[in-house]
């Protein structure tokens, strides 16, 4: 792999969290904003078109200096920001996103075409100056305090040889001061810098004309020196030896008394340059595997300890708890590096409302807590287009038009809050709104006129039945199709991605009030507690999560209710599974696991529980495919496939 190639990975991850900073302040001054929202939009995209000018992506980097050409107007208050100008920063933002996507893909973001973005800016920012922009024209800056002061060095007390560097900037290069950043990182590698001219604050303000001069004390030769400093974009390097007397002009009397007594400040700032990396980027598929080693250590685990017990050899018993702890350190540190604040999903949300309620002519007060909770990366993956579809329908389904919440007495801005929090063993996001509600006749009218139920059914339906048909494959209540909504996908998709995810969701809803979706999620779905148990000799686990508690169990207890067997315990009424269509019929049953999924509750008749385990689920293949009741198989430390009971499907 080339170093260009290497560096690519890097430079899409940092670009797509400074894009994602972008557009998160981008609405907020939409919204009348602050100082501090136009700052760190300006840092995004200055930084933005740094990156991809160094990276050579030149569309891209055009594209960010036209929108910084913008961003400086607003920011010097020459200009304000508008409904239309955001639209227009807000379509930009989108093309960036797909050259990050091309770059990501291989290529340098000449795929996506930013000419109509770039004209449409230009327009604007001559229309608003008063005069035409020159083409490539950069926004002035000021030089700060710091780029104008005298420029002074770095006391290293070391004996290590000095060396006084110049590097020459190309002509025409693009992002002078860039490249002099990248340089400059490069030597800071390879020993002290101990001055800068230009001062490096005025180089990272945009103040350079071309030319560094630096000191520097390393010992590394002057061969390694001129490798670092020399790249692309770089006319020439010239390096020479400079006397230690050199690095420590005197400026007043009091220097040349106590030259041996650095500045506080300077010798923090010689610290820091040679500060250990505290955080390193890792490549997702590297952490994927990782993780499955780790699982093949918790499967071993468990048989090892079998062996143990069976064979009963103390040496060996000690050895195996130690590595037990050992394995359970490493798997809980795993677990902890794959989880991901759900900020990830949410901070992408705000411009989903927005552009929802913009297209339906509504107005949206859109409210997030709890975007701190984690959850594995396995999951999130997997949650981010039911969450897209939950909020899409509640903007477009449920939120009223202004004028409609006015007659019924609402303000005309409706709400819509979005949560998470943890919930002992699982993460809870509940999705609220105070629109219409779910239009229960409407839900009915439609599912008949569909087929999905008869007339008769349909006058039968409860509240919450009625609301259940929504999840109905190809159910929809939208009478036309449009972009938002309407093709009959939706809530079915929805449902069947959260619970890929061994995951629920609940509906309330108040009509005329609004409605609330609760979406309950497993942290994690790699390695569980289960309660391993027999029927017809045959093992099973369950998830220690789903059991409420453990009971006797009598066969002459029971009774027939319908199709189903039942038995009445500690006063409630519920459903009995055998399982003799998973396991075989089985006479010695004489234990019930009592199982509760949301607010229902069941049992399962067993004949034995061996006890609790924790242990490695792995997804059903593909070949079999999904199985009503299975959540997927887990190896035990005797080398034995048992299924995991998938508690949702069955209550």
């Amino acid at each position: 792999m080339s170093e260009f190639e290497a560096y690519r990975g890097l430079f899409v991850a940092e670009s797509r969290e400074n894009h994602e900073n972008l557009v998160k302040n981008m609405l907020i001054l939409e919204k009348g904003g602050s100082q501090t929202a136009i700052d760190e939009i300006f840092r995004s995209i200055h930084t933005l078109k740094g990156a991809s000018a160094s990276m050579g992506f030149m569309e891209m980097e055009r594209l960010c200096h036209t929108m910084e050409d913008v961003f400086q107007m607003i920011r010097s208050g020459s200009a304000v920001i508008t409904a239309d100008l955001n639209n227009m920063l807000l379509a930009c933002s989108d093309i960036i996103e797909l050259m990050l996507d091309d770059v990501e893909g291989g290529g340098d973001s000449s795929s996506v075409n930013p000419d109509e973005q770039v004209k449409a800016l230009k327009q604007w920012i001559s229309k608003n100056s008063g005069k035409p922009i020159e083409k490539d024209s950069k926004p002035a800056v000021t030089p700060s305090k710091a780029a104008t002061e005298k420029i002074k060095e770095i006391v290293d007390d070391t004996n290590r040889p000095r060396y006084s560097i110049t590097i020459k900037v190309a002509d025409d290069c693009a992002m002078k001061d860039i490249r002099a950043m990248l340089a400059i990182g490069n030597l800071e590698s390879l020993g002290t810098i101990l001055s800068f001219n230009p001062s490096r604050e005025s180089i990272d303000e945009g103040v350079f004309e071309g030319t560094l001069i630096l000191k520097i004390a390393s010992d590394v030769g002057e061969d390694a020196l001129k490798t670092a400093a020399t790249g692309t974009d770089i006319a020439s390097v010239e390096i020479a030896p400079a006397l230690k007397e050199e690095q420590a002009p005197s400026t007043d009397a009091s220097d040349d008394a106590k030259p041996e007594k650095a500045d506080p400040k300077q010798q923090s700032a010689s610290a820091d340059k040679n500060r250990e990396i505290k955080n390193l980027r890792v490549d997702i598929t590297q952490l994927d595997h990782i993780m499955n080693l780790v699982e093949d250590l918790v499967i071993n685990r468990g048989r090892l300890k079998q062996i143990a017990e069976q064979n009963k050899i103390k040496e060996m018993d000690e050895a195996i708890g130690m590595v037990e702890r050992s394995v359970s350190d490493l798997q809980n540190l795993m677990m902890n590096i794959r989880m991901i604040p759900l900020n990830h999903i949410f901070n992408r949300l705000p411009r989903v409302v927005r552009d929802v309620a913009q297209y339906d002519g509504k107005e949206v007060e859109f409210v997030m807590e709890g975007g701190e909770t984690e959850l594995d990366r396995s999951v999130m993956d997997g949650l981010n287009d039911p969450l897209l579809h939950l909020i899409r329908n509640a903007v477009n389904h449920g939120i009223e038009s202004p004028d409609v919440r006015e007659k019924a007495g609402k303000t005309r801005k409706g709400y819509v809050k979005l949560s998470a929090h943890r919930d002992r063993d699982n993460v809870i996001i509940e999705l609220l709104d105070d629109g219409a509600g779910v239009n229960v006749e409407k839900v009915k009218s439609k599912a008949v006129e569909k087929g999905l139920i008869t007339k008769e059914i349909a006058e039968t339906l409860t509240t919450d039945q009625a609301v259940d048909l929504l999840f109905m494959p190809g159910f929809s209540t939208a009478d036309k199709i449009s972009d938002i909504s309407g093709r009959g996908v939706g809530l079915d998709v929805v449902k069947r991605s959260i619970e890929s995810l061994k995951g629920s969701i609940r509906v309330e809803t108040n009509p005329g009030k609004g409605s609330r979706f609760e979406l309950l999620l497993p942290p994690t779905m790699a390695i569980v507690d289960v309660m391993i148990v027999r029927i017809n000799k045959r093992r099973l686990a369950i998830p220690i999560s789903s059991i409420v508690e453990v009971a006797n169990f009598k066969d002459e207890a029971t009774h027939r209710i319908g199709k189903s067997d039942a038995i009445l315990l500690r006063d409630e009424v519920l459903e009995v599974f055998l399982l003799d269509d998973m396991m075989g019929k089985s006479e010695g049953r004489e234990i019930l696991i009592v199982v509760q999924y949301q607010k229902r509750k069941c049992c399962i008749a067993v004949d034995i529980v061996e006890g609790k385990q924790e242990v490695v689920v792995k997804p059903l293949s593909s070949i079999i495919g999904n199985t009503r009741g299975v959540s997927g198989i887990t190896i035990l430390g005797d080398g034995e496939v048992v299924p995991v009971l998938d508690v949702n499907t069955m209550v």
